[in-house]
């Protein structure tokens, strides 16, 4: 059974890969006006940006499971 829950999953996800691959063909290759430059400019800097910020997320990611972060609590019981 879990066999066919994977080849579910695989085949949902490859799926929806040719429906984004179908839909950006469709975009890049539709008539109309070239995109101006304010609009590349945009496109790098958002791009940077979530670049950084991926780069940022997975930096306190590791820099908290080194500090101990992730651990679960422990209780000291002085007497």
């Amino acid at each position: 059974m879990r066999s066919v829950g994977t080849f579910l999953v695989i085949a949902v996800l490859l799926g929806l890969l040719a429906g984004v691959g179908w839909f950006a063909f469709t975009g890049i290759t539709a008539p109309g006006e070239p995109m101006p430059s304010e609009g590349y400019v945009a496109l790098a800097l958002g791009a940077l940006i979530a670049v950084l910020v991926g780069i940022g997320l997975m930096t306190l990611v590791f820099y908290s499971s080194r500090r101990g972060y992730d651990e679960p609590p422990r209780i000291h019981e002085d007497h």
